[in-house]
């Protein structure tokens, strides 16, 4: 299928509409009829019934695909051009919420280096690194010590552990079990809790403390649907719900008070991986030695002559920091 008729039916079926399609996608109307048109002929199936404009039952399973195959054709076309392009002058890194701890923040610096880093959910970074959009990603998860994080495939990403420190239990100031030396997140599950997916999904919370599926446990008390750390913070203290943190957010000041208590259990940390495309073979080479094995091995093919990369050398340097840092060890710093 051409992916050119594959997006304008996309745009046909997203907007219900042939004229707002084309004005979408800078069309003609008849451009993009004619399009549907040659999409439809070449499948042999009717697609969209046209008053009023819908898919049909063939139309809306081909949507269930569309949205995977757009993206894996821009990430080809990124994955060529990055094999073909000089160093960059900038790098712009897509991160999610908590995947940018002090020690990565300080491994993004660079003599002559402009870094841009952008926000994003855990997918959308992927989604980004995979098209072109961004030349690195940084994602954060929960996950135990030696395994990697679970990542969506989007398109052939390498990713390797960067970083990860233990988690705490995040209170209001005041609260009953903020002098525990310690808690389990299965004590927790009566607590009423922040649905922060840019923390933790409360889902997370429900799989880490084995809880079985509609067990009703780890209540939602208020939602956060943005990526500001501070405002979980805020949240927390004015006693909208709990939350689980890395232990260098969890220690940042909010208005009105929070404290941090370290989890026990179960035993898993907060994990940092930096994601990227194909790298040149020097690139490939440096920070081997952490250890992590974390990535597919995919994309490590590339010239010699980009040896100095700007990209590669950035992926380098934020492989230097410790892969691994025992649970109820604060990180090491740089």
């Amino acid at each position: 299928m051409d992916p050119h008729l594959l997006r304008t039916f996309v745009a046909v079926a997203d907007l219900r509409s042939f004229s707002a399609a084309a004005e979408r996608l800078g069309y003609t109307q008849s451009a993009v009829s004619q399009q549907i048109a040659a999409l439809e002929a070449d499948l042999g199936v009717v697609l969209l019934r046209r008053r009023p404009v819908a898919p049909t039952p063939a139309g809306r399973r081909l949507l269930e695909h569309a949205g995977p195959l757009l993206l894996r054709h821009r990430a080809a076309r990124a994955d060529v051009l990055r094999a073909a392009a000089g160093p960059p002058r900038t790098v712009v890194v897509a991160a999610s919420a908590l995947a940018c701890p002090p020690v990565l923040a300080r491994a993004l610096r660079g003599p002559r280096l402009e870094v841009t880093v952008r926000t994003a959910d855990r997918r959308r970074v992927a989604e980004q690194v995979a098209s072109g959009a961004a030349d690195l990603g940084l994602v954060d998860g929960i996950a135990a010590p030696s395994d990697p994080l679970r990542l969506p495939d989007v398109g052939p990403l390498t990713a390797v552990g960067v970083a990860s420190e233990p988690l705490a239990v995040v209170l209001p100031s005041g609260h009953p079990l903020q002098g525990r030396s310690g808690l389990a997140l299965g004590d927790l599950a009566g607590a009423l809790w922040l649905q922060a997916p840019a923390a933790v999904a409360v889902e997370r919370l429900r799989e880490l403390a084995g809880e079985p599926p509609g067990s009703g446990g780890f209540r939602v008390a208020c939602r956060y649907d943005g990526h500001d750390l501070h405002t979980v913070l805020n949240l927390v203290a004015a006693g909208h719900g709990l939350t689980l943190l890395p232990v260098s957010a969890a220690a940042r000041p909010a208005a009105g008070g929070t404290t941090a208590v370290p989890l026990s259990a179960p035993r898993v940390v907060h994990r940092v991986e930096v994601l990227h495309g194909a790298l040149p073979a020097a690139g490939r080479g440096a920070g081997d030695g952490a250890g992590d094995g974390a990535g597919d091995g995919a994309g490590n093919d590339g010239d010699a002559g980009d040896a100095g990369d700007t990209v590669a050398a950035l992926v380098a340097q934020l492989r230097q920091p410790p892969s691994s840092t025992p649970p109820g060890t604060p990180p090491s710093g740089s």
